[in-house]
């Protein structure tokens, strides 16, 4: 049979007599399936919501002052909008759509709520403090971090502009831009958490935004021990080491947690000392009140005004710091760093990406040769022999925990070579059932050369701190 003719006998009407092909118990599931998604697509009540965003916030430029919703991070004005937001949302619902119900009602002043004063769809993963960082990889697919580990979430946004749009809503209100002559930005949100955005032509797939979350109340000494980061003792030689104003780097990869180990190195600086703090974006949550935060700025549309790293440095070296924390150093001011280490600022602390404290010295050699210097390989290991006193280690293990695996001091030259001894090392024991590492960091018997300092400084440290056990 043709394949005209085979098409005409479809569509012939069928005899009363004949017999139509039954459904098979596959086949209906598989209908009834497709028809309630159908279903479900054109009953969501999301897209009423779409409708009602633009409307709800034209209503409320009308009805509530400017002034309000610029302030609209402060708890007092944002309750008001809240309820401002409910009442207008409530009213369309009411006369537009009288059939809805309460729980559908409810979703939608959410989802409204959350686009006017928070960062829209992602703003309940900020909220959620399970969630330790949020990754928008382009509009339908957004991950988070629990626990050390990756998962996928159900959370999407509406389309490209959905997502530059809430990029725009947190770069905005601290100066920055983004646009396609500046496509990357580092940022941060008014809870102190730091911000990645970077949009085509760059990001292939459409706007990326990388949200690492800190925690409103920072964290502990106390807590790092309690997530096993580091063991009571050694948190007692820590601290130690930050009041006798020892130069201090955290090294780690990234998401490894330095950023929070500096915080916690910071609560032990005495309260009566002049901090003055260095980031990209400000981010170190310092308890201390008197603390000076400076922050680097980028350049203006014409490519001017630029505030660098390595100028912050330089400049607050003139304001009589008692200690000076670098968030980062990337780049040529691990130079001004170094410098400032050497001449007088004692007890200055700084984070840098490295696997390993001996990479670290060599990363920072290599950051200083960034600076333009035309300095011969084995001065600049004597500034780096001569300016750190102690590495600090910080890893993301398989588990996804985040351990102190070496705390390891920096004795000095030895030929062209900068001698580094390991005083606690991290060994791993085994595996739990549920997959965690078990291990202990553990001296390694050897004491540090500058322990006659905690003497002196009348600190007392248990007699078998260095004890190999």
């Amino acid at each position: 049979m043709s394949l005209m003719a085979r098409l005409d006998k479809g569509k012939r009407p069928v005899d009363e007599g004949e017999k139509r092909p039954t459904e098979t118990l596959a086949e209906r599931p598989e209908r009834s399936e497709r028809q309630e998604r159908l279903i479900s697509h054109l009953s969501k009540p999301v897209d009423v919501s779409r409708q009602l965003k633009h409307r709800v916030q034209e209503i409320l430029m009308k009805e509530v002052e400017a002034e309000l919703l610029d302030r609209s991070d402060e708890p007092e004005i944002q309750e008001k909008l809240q309820e401002k937001i409910a009442e207008v949302v409530q009213f369309i619902l009411e006369n537009e759509h009288p059939t809805m119900t309460r729980a559908e009602r409810q979703k939608i002043i959410s989802e409204i709520t959350d686009e006017v004063l928070g960062f829209g769809p992602i703003n309940s993963l900020l909220m959620d403090p399970t969630v330790s960082e949020v990754m928008v990889n382009g509009p339908h697919l957004v991950y988070v971090e629990r626990n050390g580990k990756l998962e996928k979430t159900s959370v999407k946004f509406r389309d490209n502009e959905h997502v530059l749009h809430v990029i725009e809503k947190i770069v905005s209100p601290i100066g920055r831009r983004i646009d396609e002559s500046s496509p990357m930005v580092d940022a941060r949100l008014p809870d102190g958490s730091r911000v990645n955005a970077i949009i085509p032509p760059l990001a292939l797939k459409g706007p990326t935004i990388t949200i690492r979350k800190f925690s409103r109340d920072p964290f502990t000494v106390d807590d790092l021990i309690n997530f096993g980061t580091l063991t009571p003792e050694m948190a007692k030689f820590i601290e130690a080491c930050v009041k006798i104003r020892l130069n201090i780097v955290v090294s780690g990869g990234t998401g490894s947690g330095k950023t929070t180990t500096l915080n916690v190195l910071s609560s032990f600086i005495p309260p009566d000392e002049r901090i003055i703090t260095i980031e990209d974006a400000a981010e170190l949550q310092l308890r201390q009140e008197h603390v000076v935060s400076l922050e680097t700025r980028p350049p203006n549309v014409e490519g001017k005004g630029a505030v660098l790293m390595r100028d912050l440095v330089r400049n607050a070296l003139r304001m009589r710091p008692d200690r000076i924390i670098v968030g980062e150093v990337r780049g040529g001011e691990a130079l001004d760093m170094l410098q400032a280490m050497n001449t007088g600022h004692d007890g200055s602390i700084t984070t840098g990406h490295a696997n390993s404290p001996r990479d670290m010295i060599a990363r920072l050699e290599t950051m200083v040769l960034m600076a333009g210097m035309e300095l011969p390989s084995r001065a600049i290991r004597e500034q780096i022999a001569s300016a750190i006193d102690l590495i600090i280690q910080q890893n993301r293990l398989r588990d996804g925990s985040r351990k102190i695996v070496n705390i390891t001091e920096v004795q000095g030259m030895e030929g062209d070579t900068v001698v580094l001894q390991d005083i606690f090392v991290f060994e791993q024991r085994g595996v739990d059932e549920n997959g965690r590492i078990i291990g202990r960091l553990r001296p390694t018997g050897i004491r540090p050369k500058f322990y006659d300092q905690f003497q002196r400084s009348g600190i007392q440290l248990p007699p078998d701190l260095f004890a190999v056990y």
